[in-house]
């Protein structure tokens, strides 16, 4: 028989998350629902194909205080989620330069992918939210570009293109040189000539072949190419060679290929080791043990010492997915430890290396992505040293609740996030741990990030986390979630806007 209590309890949960999005957001109805399943510009500058070069010349030229009026219009009259989608991303990859780092203004286009990821998982009825809001903050990093220097992505040189049978290998000398005109136009003729699934592999080697940027590189590599999976691969090669600039970027230190720095010195021993792997490495069994030991480790090895202990795992027939295991709940810990843009990076960049470590296809890149988000990991813990106290909690430490206490509700936990998000992120574990649903703090908390979220790390961090709780296994879902309750918007957060922007466009 179920105590009185719990079926309350469950009842509320159940209940929780449908306000929001018949109250506040009832005013989207007045557009078209989106389906989950679907002037001036200079002759030097890149063009996009007639189809969507006037919508991006419309975001362009659009001032800020005008452009979700103007984009409410296009829509009501009946531009696509997708074409929308697509203008957003080249728009970004043609006046947003990835310089000096791929991040700050540059998350204008790292977050398209985000804000998709939010619509793609809200209700019919929501799926605009995320996209207007990308919109808005396009306008800002463009203006912050223009302030710095006015860059605009210039047409390739199309006399300088390698042929197509040689694209490939041109690629990769121009990548291993660090060679920004050679790579421009190898990535074009390659995009033009090779598979989105090879390119794609090239791209995930070299965006984590170094932890500068704190992770932007790889987070662009799958950020990229998840959009370009929405809005078509023809759209590919503007934004490609965007990425190759992007992951080129060595923060004016000397030239890496001649230099011997200390960015890049866990992937010279990720080189070296991972030919030690037997050819059946990626087929071992799910030990929990070894996912406690690796969490321990992490939390005091140097990148390389890492690197070797993943290593030797493998080699014991330590399945991947308890490696992985550890990684993300690594992030997930340094959340609590330190609640900042670091730890925050720390589980944007665990969640694009791993998307692209389950997405590449040869081998030998999965291995190299598997073992630089080892590296990683304590790459983003010396960086929290160098930002202040970092704190001493453990995500898998035993921790007791008075069992005659109910949980609290789903709308209780994020009223507890905007006071105290410790207490918080306990609620969110004893929540989860009594039979609460976790769709139900899920989709609250995309709904909150409709309504608080004022930055481009908002939608970054959510979309990352609440994802990252269907690829980690099932045993460490709930701590992983729970501590979540660090970085996401709380209830009693001041509202960002955008809501009564988007209502009264549309009235």
């Amino acid at each position: 028989m179920v105590d009185p209590k719990r079926r309350s309890f469950l009842r509320s949960t159940a209940a929780s998350g449908m306000i929001l999005s018949l109250s506040e957001f009832g005013f989207l109805g007045r557009l078209p629902q989106v389906s989950a399943a679907e002037t001036h510009l200079s002759p030097d500058a890149v063009q996009f194909s007639s189809d969507i070069e006037p919508l991006v010349r419309l975001l362009e030229e659009t001032p800020r205080e005008k452009v979700i009026e103007t984009f409410a219009a296009k829509v009501q009259s009946g531009t696509s989620y997708r074409e929308v989608l697509t203008a957003l991303m080249l728009a970004g990859v043609r006046n947003v330069e990835p310089r000096p780092s791929v991040g700050f203004k540059f998350h204008a286009v790292l977050v398209v992918n985000s804000a998709h990821l939010a619509s793609l998982a809200a209700p019919d009825t929501d799926r605009w939210l995320p996209i207007f809001w990308a919109l808005d903050y396009f306008k800002v990093s463009q203006a912050r570009d223009d302030q710095e220097r006015g860059w605009t992505m210039p047409a390739v040189n199309e006399s300088s293109l390698p042929p197509s049978h040689k694209a490939k290998q041109a690629f990769r000398d121009a990548m291993d040189a660090w060679d920004v005109e050679a790579a421009d136009v190898a990535v074009a003729a390659l995009c033009r000539s090779a598979s989105a699934a090879e390119v794609f592999d090239l791209l995930a080697h070299y965006g984590c072949r170094d932890y500068r940027s704190i992770g932007h590189k790889a987070i662009y590599v799958a950020n990229a190419y998840r959009t370009l999976q929405c809005i078509g691969w023809r759209y590919a090669e503007p934004v490609l060679r965007s990425l190759a600039y992007a992951l080129l970027n060595h923060n004016g230190e000397p030239n890496p290929a001649k230099s011997d720095l200390a960015a890049d010195a866990a992937w010279k021993v990720t080189q070296e080791k991972l030919p030690t792997l037997e050819g059946n490495w990626m087929h071992g069994k799910l030990d929990a043990s070894a996912t406690a030991s690796l969490l321990d480790t992490l939390r005091s090895a140097s990148p390389s010492e890492a690197v070797g202990e993943v290593v030797t795992m493998l080699r014991q027939g330590v399945a991947p997915q308890s490696i992985s295991d550890a990684l993300f709940l690594s992030s997930g810990e340094m959340l609590g430890q330190q609640p900042g843009i670091i730890s925050l990076h720390s589980a944007t960049t665990t969640n694009a290396m791993q998307y692209a470590y389950r997405t590449a296809f040869r081998d030998r890149t999965r291995g190299e992505l598997l073992l630089q988000n080892a590296a990683f990991i304590p790459y983003f813990r010396e960086s929290m040293k160098d930002r202040g106290a970092v704190g001493d909690q453990k995500i898998d430490a035993a921790r007791e609740r008075d069992d005659a206490t109910e949980p609290l509700a789903v709308d209780e936990i994020f009223r507890q996030v905007s006071a105290d998000r410790s207490k918080a992120a306990d609620a969110m574990l004893d929540h989860l741990n009594s039979g609460g649903r976790p769709e139900a703090l899920i989709d609250k908390a995309r709904r909150l990030i409709f309504l608080k979220g004022n930055d481009a790390h908002d939608y970054k961090f959510s979309s990352a986390a609440l994802e990252d709780f269907y690829a980690i296994s099932p045993a460490h879902r709930n701590r992983y979630l729970a501590s979540s309750a660090y970085l996401l918007p709380g209830s009693d957060d001041r509202d960002n806007g955008l809501v009564a922007r988007v209502r009264s466009a549309l009235a």
